[in-house]
């Protein structure tokens, strides 16, 4: 469905994306995950006909021109593009307009979206007055309008509140099971534990590409989780056998090769300092775990 092969952009001297290669498969949720100025966004506008390659080929339902895949997909950007002081339901009208849906059309496939996108009872509500959630649940409502058969979605919960983030993850979903296929970027490791398939960017880069379970299995380290009434142990870690540590919550993440060796050695370590453990155990990596990894090995 989408094919870059050898797909570089630059700005200027700048190299945002460095010849990259990846396809997509009809029915995947496929997620681009990476830091930011990692070239997500500059991608996927790319391959939807914003940008044009520096180099490269960028394919979608074999063809390689916007206007002859435009109807076919529909766009989330990452910052609320539509009109703030219109209301809901004009905003959806205007984007129905512009498709050339005729009147009858654009009302039924309105209610059908609002009521799938729970705007329906703020159909009259200025666009400026909703809350982010249900902005990009607007802007979601919009890129629907024409029924698209693959939608880009450009780190559409950032800054959302928790909950309207689940909902709307319910509505991708349920547009997958319908035979949508999605691409959407996100800075947020449990939505990539939600993708079929995910490549992840640094440095204008794909370092990795597949499952996120694969991900995990692939990661060649050692976890010990360690949870201890300190704020701060990598002071008294830093003679240890261990090759990163991070903090997860309320715990830390400590990278090590040789799990025996080194679950001693900090054992001791944090005993000497009179540091009171609560637990330490060995926990499988987390896509968090594997992200950094792998920033670390470009960086």
């Amino acid at each position: 469905m989408i094919r870059l092969a050898n797909v570089c952009k630059q700005f200027g001297a700048a190299t945002v994306v460095d010849d990259i290669s990846l396809s997509v498969k009809p029915g995947e949720i496929f997620g681009f995950v990476g830091p930011d100025g990692a070239g997500k966004t500059t991608t996927m506008r790319m391959i939807i006909g914003i940008l044009e390659p520096s180099a490269g080929e960028v394919t979608v339902f074999t063809k390689t021109k916007l206007e002859e895949i435009k109807p076919h997909i529909g766009y989330v950007p990452q910052k609320f593009s539509l009109y703030s002081d219109l209301t809901v339901m004009e905003n959806i009208r205007l984007v129905g307009s512009l498709y050339g849906a005729s009147n009858e059309i654009i009302k039924q496939q309105a209610k059908e979206i609002l009521t799938f996108t729970k705007l329906w009872p703020f159909q009259d509500r200025l666009a400026d007055k909703l809350s982010g959630g249900m902005k990009q649940k607007l802007s979601l409502a919009a890129g629907l309008m024409h029924k698209p058969k693959l939608f880009f979605l450009d780190e559409p919960t950032t800054g959302v509140d928790p909950v309207s983030r689940r909902e709307f993850w319910q509505m991708l979903y349920r547009l997958n099971k319908e035979g949508m296929t999605i691409v959407v970027s996100t800075p947020y490791m449990d939505e990539a534990e939600l993708c079929t398939r995910i490549a992840f960017f640094n440095a204008g880069k794909i370092v990795a590409c597949d499952t996120p379970e694969q991900l995990r299995n692939d990661y060649p380290y050692r976890i010990l989780e360690i949870q201890t009434e300190s704020k701060d142990i990598r002071q008294y870690l830093a003679a240890c056998p261990i090759l990163d540590i991070n903090s997860f919550g309320e715990a830390y993440h400590v990278v090590v090769e040789k799990l025996d060796t080194a679950k001693q050695a900090i054992e001791a370590a944090l005993g000497a300092a009179k540091v009171s453990v609560v637990s330490i155990q060995e926990v499988k990596p987390s896509l968090e775990d594997v992200f950094v990894y792998l920033a670390d090995e470009v960086s």
